[in-house]
């Protein structure tokens, strides 16, 4: 029996192997094999996930090189956008920043109660 669902999930387990290796030259090596398979593998929808991580195979080495990806960063842009929709415009930048700051920054007062 060849199914589908198990060639998918069979990829889905050996991509998770991938993003555990140590050496990111290893990992260029087991990512080409892993991407003959998977373009091979005659299922749409994995072709194209396959074809996307090839566009950002820069970015994903980069991963491998340093282990940071640009989630912190991802995040706290949303809280940004978050901060700017529900006050539906702000009258400058300035007091756009200040809002930001003052939601975001941490930042201690040490008023008397």
């Amino acid at each position: 029996m060849n199914l589908k669902t198990v060639r998918a999930y069979n990829l889905k387990l050996s991509m998770l192997m991938f993003w555990k290796m140590e050496d990111h030259q290893a990992a260029h090596i087991y990512f080409k094999k892993w991407y003959f398979w998977a373009t091979h593998s005659k299922l749409p929808a994995i072709v194209k996930v396959v074809k996307t991580i090839k566009y950002h195979w820069d970015g994903i080495i980069h991963y491998f090189e340093d282990r940071f990806s640009n989630g912190l960063l991802e995040s706290l842009n949303s809280m940004i956008q978050a901060l700017k929709v529900n006050a539906r415009g702000y009258r400058n930048d300035e007091n756009f920043m200040t809002m930001i700051y003052l939601r975001h920054g941490n930042l201690k007062f040490n008023l008397p109660t």
